[in-house]
């Protein structure tokens, strides 16, 4: 499945679509960013209710196919503009980030 086919198939708010054809393989969710860098894999959806630049950087370092943005959270300012010059895809969510897990896996 693609970025774009998740990202409609969950109804996302799209942020910075860098990459929609981009393959999504997997999920992960979490908010410690030291614990994301270690244990997401490339590919993955990355839940998170994190707002700031180190979510891109983060991304950027574990090849995250998409970060999601749960419970309406809205970036911080600079954070789209920062997605775009890396070519990280980023999109917001009013659902839990439980809800989003559930309908990822069982999306993929």
């Amino acid at each position: 499945m693609t970025v774009m086919e998740l990202a409609r198939a969950l109804s996302l708010e799209p942020v910075c679509e860098a990459e929609p054809d981009r393959e999504v393989t997997g999920g992960y969710t979490g908010d410690l960013l030291s614990w994301v860098m270690g244990r997401a894999q490339s590919g993955d959806a990355w839940i998170t209710i994190m707002s700031n630049n180190n979510i891109i950087a983060v991304a950027t370092l574990t090849d995250a196919a998409l970060v999601i943005l749960a419970e309406d959270v809205q970036p911080d300012p600079g954070v789209a503009e920062l997605a775009e010059r890396k070519g990280i895809n980023l999109y917001r969510s009013p659902d839990s980030a439980f809800s989003l897990c559930g309908k990822v896996a069982a999306l993929l």
